[in-house]
């Protein structure tokens, strides 16, 4: 395993993040603790220390997994990270209570590393906001009382928001995630955030490295490319390899789902393999032709929000295929076999989830014109 250097820290390159742990009959609410629990237990012997997770992720029960799984081993022998959950505009004011409840969840007393999670447009005024919420001067209260290590946060919002809360608070953070890849680079102006954060000295953790499972395959136009640099390169390693070339990352998470990907992704970190400038060139071609469609990742944060209690990542998913296909099969065969309170046209447009959504995509918007599309209305 590599390690990088952050503070007086040996991390792992790569962290195993806790947003797609595998499930039981595909609910997100239901992880399958298990296989969880070996996954953890692989990650830990393979020289993974770096572990992630948050409030919301799973219906709020990634937390508790991830500390009963974590709990058999030593207290310093692994770094333990969450956040406090301002995608959802309603928590703040709530940041005591949540914290709190969050080290009782994890069964831990401190945390090493602890997040303003998904600081955005929605929600910048609120995070900003110390007059009224208090958020960032409770959390700096904690890490100067032990309980929180270290202190960052997490960014989805445009490249304003990110220089918005870097002037407030830049001084007191100590890493940045960002979803990063090599679709995003230029598609969510990566280069200039990563450029931004360079200018303050805080180093980057990645999120999305795989843009939710996009990037683990590739089409074969697209795969013999890269082959012809490097035969022996897996797809899903290549996104890994560009981020080891992007300078400031520091620490890597990947939402494995299944004992193989974690398998594949520590094998593949074991060595550090940077692009060369011509890979480099290639890989960024690649990306910037499948920058399409709607910028959706699966982090399930929508359907919680959801009256209808629709799989909204999924549609979006079928949304996109189809879109990027021109038609096709795939979409209405998919469709065909959920409930009609369950397709696109059952959207009632009341805006719940695009009001949480970290890519802040009109949800609404989005499923009525797949409705459209299927001729449902």
């Amino acid at each position: 395993m590599i390690y990088r250097d952050f503070a007086d820290l040996k991390l792992s390159g790569l962290g195993l993040g806790a947003m797609r742990l595998p499930t039981i009959d595909g609910d997100d609410s239901q992880i399958d603790e298990l296989a969880a629990a070996a996954m953890v237990d692989y990650a830990m012997e393979h020289g993974i220390n770096y572990y992630d997770t948050a409030w919301g992720y799973h219906g709020g029960h990634s937390e508790e997994v991830l500390g009963r799984a974590l709990a058999k081993y030593p207290r310093e022998s692994f770094y333990l990270a969450t956040k406090f959950p301002g995608y959802d505009n309603s928590n703040f004011g709530k940041v005591e209570e949540i914290f709190e409840k969050q080290l009782q969840k994890c069964g831990v007393d401190y945390f090493d590393f602890y997040l303003c999670h998904n600081v955005t447009e929605s929600n910048i005024d609120d995070y900003l906001a110390e007059d009224r919420f208090g958020t960032m001067a409770y959390l700096l209260e904690q890490k100067r009382a032990g309980r929180i290590r270290h202190l960052g946060f997490s960014c989805h919002g445009a490249l304003p928001v990110l220089k918005t809360f870097l002037e407030a608070y830049g001084e007191h953070m100590e890493f940045c995630q960002l979803q990063l890849n090599y679709i995003d680079w230029h598609f969510q102006r990566d280069e200039q955030k990563v450029a931004l954060l360079g200018k303050y000295g805080i180093p980057v953790w990645v999120m999305e490295p795989l843009r939710g499972g996009l990037l683990a395959t590739l089409p074969s136009e697209h795969s013999d490319v890269l082959a012809a640099f490097r035969p022996q390169e897996t797809v899903p390693a290549w996104a890994f390899r560009f981020l080891q070339t992007v300078p400031g990352v520091t620490m890597v998470l990947s939402g494995m789902s299944n004992m193989e990907q974690l398998q594949q992704n520590v094998a593949t970190w074991d060595e550090d393999k940077p692009l060369g400038q011509e890979e480099w060139g290639a890989i960024l071609a690649i990306g910037d032709s499948m920058a399409t469609g709607v910028p959706c990742t699966a982090c399930h944060y929508c359907t919680s929000h959801c009256p209808m209690e629709l799989d909204i990542p999924h549609l979006i998913a079928l949304y996109n295929e189809h879109e990027f296909t021109g038609g096709g099969f795939i979409a209405p065969m998919a469709l065909s076999a959920l409930p009609d309170d369950k397709l696109p046209s059952a959207c009632i447009g009341c805006g719940s989830c695009a009001a949480v959504c970290p890519q802040q995509i009109n949800i609404p918007l989005v499923l009525a014109d797949f409705a459209d599309l299927m001729d449902e209305d």
